[in-house]
């Protein structure tokens, strides 16, 4: 009787703002299903746009505007293509209701529910507030509540958050992205071998995968 494969690692560098990166998230999930290969997931801290203010008063239209100069109908058109691809995907963007801030405390929390076994689902809850709920990510009490929401501490979520308890290892993915080339997210490392940029179509996440894993049964 042949050993069971272990699981094949992926690491994920993505952002909470990230459009892509709750498509491409939908989409490797559909390939972990298909494939039927055991996955072990761990997600990683990308900033896209570091130098927002928390307390920015705009969309991410405004911001694409005014941060980087694009015209509004350039924007509206991209909007409307990642809002379309998301909605393939069973994702409702809603992006006049989408506070733009500044992620550093949704990727602290991040890795605040990592250290309890949970940061799968402190994940998916940070990109449905930002993109579907209109939620904000960026201040602390907020952040607070929707850990709460979960089954979190509230009063503890406020202590690490206001401590700066996980800000090193937000700055460590920072620079390991940093190390491994990374310019844009979301961005895949499997087993640590091989790396996959954007959100690809879900066929090519599973070959990947079916791959990675056939390489390591006969290892």
């Amino acid at each position: 009787m042949s050993e069971s494969r272990p699981p094949v690692k992926v690491d994920i560098w993505s952002d909470v703002q990230c459009p892509w990166c709750y498509i491409g998230k939908r989409r490797f999930e559909k390939a972990v299903a298909s494939s039927g290969v055991d996955v072990e997931v761990e997600y990683h801290s990308f900033e896209l746009s570091p130098d927002t203010p928390v307390g920015y008063d705009g969309t991410p239209a405004d911001y694409l505007m005014e941060r980087r100069g694009l015209a509004r109908p350039q924007v509206d058109q991209m909007l409307a293509r990642v809002t379309q691809l998301a909605a393939e995907e069973g994702l409702a963007y809603d992006f006049d209701h989408t506070h733009q801030t500044n992620t550093v405390k949704a990727h602290e929390l991040l890795h605040y529910a990592k250290a309890r076994g949970r940061q799968a689902e402190m994940k998916e809850a940070l990109l449905q507030a930002y993109f579907v709920d209109g939620g904000h990510v960026g201040r602390v009490p907020d952040l607070a509540d929707l850990a709460a929401s979960l089954g979190f501490d509230r009063d503890d979520v406020v202590r690490s958050l206001e401590s700066q308890e996980h800000l090193p290892a937000v700055k460590a993915d920072v620079r390991q992205a940093g190390a491994l080339g990374i310019q844009g997210v979301p961005f895949y490392v499997f087993d640590g071998r091989y790396g996959v940029s954007g959100a690809q179509p879900s066929e090519m996440f599973a070959e990947v995968l079916t791959k990675v894993a056939a390489e390591e049964q006969v290892a």
